[in-house]
C-alpha cells in the first residue's frame, strides 16, 4: 500500500469500507453508505493535517468494523463501539463533530435530550 499515491489510498479506504458494510444488517447499512459517502465527499479538499487525521481514523474504523464482523459473524454479538466521555475522546472532536454524533445519536435512538438541544442552540 506503501506504493500508491495519496488519491488510490483514499479510494482504497472507500471502497474497503463500502464492502465491509455489505455484512451489516440493512439498516446499518444504509446509514453507514451514506454516512460514508458524504464524510468522504465533505474532506475531499480538506488541509493535508486533516486528511491524515481523517485517514487513520477510517482506517481504524476499518480495523475495528473487521474485527466486529469477524466476531458477529461466529456469535450474534452486534456492532459499535461505546464512547466514555471520562476517556477524553470527544475532546478531540470539533463542534460541527459533536452536533454529528449528537443527530446520529438522535436517529437511530429516536431519544432528544432536551439539555443537549438547548446547549446546541447557543
Amino acid at each position: 500500500m506503501s506504493g500508491l499515491n495519496h488519491v488510490q489510498r483514499v479510494r482504497l479506504l472507500y471502497k474497503t469500507i463500502l464492502r465491509l458494510h455489505r455484512g451489516l444488517p440493512n439498516e446499518l447499512q444504509e446509514l453507514g453508505q451514506a454516512y460514508v459517502r458524504d464524510e468522504f465527499r465533505r474532506h475531499k479538499n480538506c488541509n493535508p493535517k486533516e486528511a491524515q487525521t481523517f485517514m487513520l481514523e477510517w482506517s481504524k474504523y476499518t480495523l475495528t468494523l473487521s474485527e466486529q464482523l469477524l466476531k458477529n459473524s461466529k456469535s450474534n454479538i452486534g456492532f459499535g463501539k461505546n464512547i466514555d466521555k471520562h476517556d477524553g475522546a470527544l475532546d478531540s472532536f470539533t463542534d460541527d463533530q459533536i452536533i454529528q454524533l449528537y443527530n446520529l445519536f438522535k436517529e437511530t435512538t429516536g431519544i432528544q435530550d432536551k439539555t443537549i438541544e438547548s446547549e446546541l442552540s447557543k
